[in-house]
């Protein structure tokens, strides 16, 4: 609560409703304080634009980067790793402020792959199947960049996978095929945690090689992912950004009706071609900010009116919204005033924004060999028919160890959000149930503690991250990402967007969503009009004299 709402409550309701708190007025309003809306906050104060408000839903700054501290421990629930070295603004925030080492040490990754009777599979098996997955999702990647086209009828990843291990186990005998198949089957459970999907017959065949992959692997921060907070915020003052502001709506024409085109020096023939004709009158967006005129003489600029959840308005001249694609499948059609465009619309409905959660597990003491990495669960394939109550756990493919006494699960799509729906204790013994069947050991010990994520549920989410789904393409983030102008004679826009789901070839990173801030936040660092340029040719009296002396090859 801002000091004036605090004098307005201690001198009581009648006070308050008879003087509602002011608007505050901003040149931009920045909704969202995660990645892209931090990014986009920075770049504003690098190139001196300081009158910028950050508006947040939460109590927190971060969006999809949190960590909680539970015991003494450091527990990542969002973003996890640095995705590759090369070219990654994020590396290199994290090594300008010391976050990362330089020299990543290599840890050794040792699995064990069970099947649900306990019996664990040859690992030259296993290493066999990673071979040929590798490759099979290789070539689901060329179609993007390649001009021939997959067989008829194979439209997702997953169908494209399916062909393909087919053909490969039909040199085995039965037997070997079906343990084979239980581990293509593991690998197609991860990569629906990696796309951000429920099933990879979700996912476009042609598109999925739009994701653009940074070299240099995965990298974690010493300090954890969420260490990289500190640097983004510390610069900004914390009157500039506001927590616990929900916005409700973002009027992006508001006031438009009393603008005046007397001073526009457009004219009555444009305004004419408006819906309306003269009566939509236009206004002056020259300065990049359109004018309201209360008369002839006295001019004001349009603004964009943004309404909190509380009531609580604000104006700008711009607004940078990095809402989650989640939240604007969910109320793009609402938050808007007016509507977002049709094609904006269809395009958030064609991409794919999953739910991919995570359950921590703690336990007292050990219990796995020191040398063990990470148990492979080989479940057999999910049947759709089943309800989901009776399959939720059979898509958590994998305990991954974090520490000696901490394990991690993933696991995602339907199955993850009904999991959102039971009590920690429900999971907690769902996982010790599974460990102690796929480990064959009956006494591996009940967890002390279970934390698991809720992305599906959180209203400033409402899911994980995007995917180009099945007739979506980078056409379709290209669409989302496309400004709103508050007249098509502006300069500048009065609404930009932000975030992963805006990145063409980086979406669903952390890295994609920083860029686009910054990118967003960049439109508005332009000078609205470039500077003159002005040839002076020495011995020339007129440009007509100087034109003369050019020869045109």
């Amino acid at each position: 609560m801002s000091s004036a709402a605090a004098d307005d409550a201690g001198d009581g309701d009648a006070l308050s409703h008879a003087h509602p708190e002011p608007a505050r007025a901003a040149k931009v309003l920045i909704v969202g304080a995660g990645m892209a809306g931090l990014s986009a906050a920075n770049h504003l104060l690098k190139n001196n634009i300081r009158d910028f408000i950050v508006l947040e839903g939460r109590n927190r700054v971060g969006g999809r980067i949190i960590a909680i501290n539970v015991g003494g421990r450091r527990m990542e629930l969002g973003a996890n790793w640095i995705h590759g070295i090369l070219g990654n603004p994020i590396y290199e925030l994290a090594s300008a402020n010391g976050l990362v080492d330089i020299i990543q040490e290599n840890k050794p990754h040792s699995v064990v792959a069970t099947l649900p009777d306990g019996r664990r599979v040859p690992f030259h098996i296993l290493q066999e199947i990673y071979d040929a997955y590798f490759w099979f999702f290789r070539r689901c990647e060329e179609y993007f960049l390649c001009k021939y086209l997959p067989p008829d009828g194979v439209e997702s990843v997953g169908a494209h996978l399916r062909l393909e291990i087919s053909i490969y186990l039909e040199q085995f005998p039965e037997p070997e095929r079906h343990i084979r198949n239980l581990i293509f089957n593991y690998l197609l459970n991860r990569e629906t945690c990696i796309s951000g999907c429920n099933t990879m017959d979700d996912i476009d065949l042609m598109e999925i090689g739009s994701y653009t992959e940074l070299p240099g692997g995965n990298v974690v921060l010493p300090g954890g992912y969420s260490s990289i907070l500190g640097p983004l915020t510390k610069n900004i003052p914390e009157t500039q950004l506001l927590k616990g502001h929900a916005v409700s709506c973002i009027r992006w024409r508001a006031g438009l009706e009393s603008c005046s085109t007397t001073d526009s020096g457009l004219g009555e023939d444009l305004a004419a071609r408006l819906p309306g004709g003269n009566d939509n009158h236009l206004p002056d967006c020259r300065s990049g900010n359109a004018s309201l005129s209360t008369s002839p003489s006295r001019k004001q600029r349009a603004k964009v009116e943004v309404v909190c959840q509380d009531g609580k308005k604000f104006l700008a001249d711009h607004v940078i919204c990095t809402v989650p694609l989640g939240v604007l499948k969910e109320s793009g059609r609402t938050m808007f005033d007016p509507p977002l465009p049709d094609y904006k619309m269809d395009s958030i409905d064609r991409l794919c924004f999953g739910t991919v959660n995570k359950i921590y597990l703690e336990y007292e003491r050990p219990f796995l060999n020191p040398g063990l990495s990470e148990v492979l669960c080989l479940w057999d394939p999910i049947d759709p028919k089943e309800p989901v109550s009776e399959r939720w756990f059979k898509k958590i493919y994998s305990f991954t160890k974090v520490s000696e006494t901490l394990l991690l699960a993933w696991l995602s799509g339907d199955e993850a959000k009904y999991m959102e729906t039971l009590p920690f204790d429900v999971v907690s013994e769902k996982c010790t149930e599974i460990l102690r069947m796929f480990l064959n050991d009956p006494f591996i010990p009940k967890p002390k503690r279970c934390i698991n994520t809720t992305w599906w549920s959180q209203p400033f989410t409402r899911g994980s991250y995007t995917a180009v789904g099945i007739g979506a393409s980078q056409v379709d983030i290209t669409n989302i990402s496309h400004p709103l102008y508050m007249q098509p004679t502006c300069s500048k826009p009065a609404v930009l967007f932000a975030g992963e789901h805006c990145h063409p070839s980086f979406y669903s990173t952390v890295h994609g969503a920083y860029l686009s801030g910054r990118e967003a936040a960049q439109v508005l660092c332009v000078p609205d009009t470039p500077p003159e340029v002005v040839l002076d040719v020495e011995g020339t009296a007129d440009l007509s004299s100087w034109l003369e002396g050019i020869k045109l090859n």
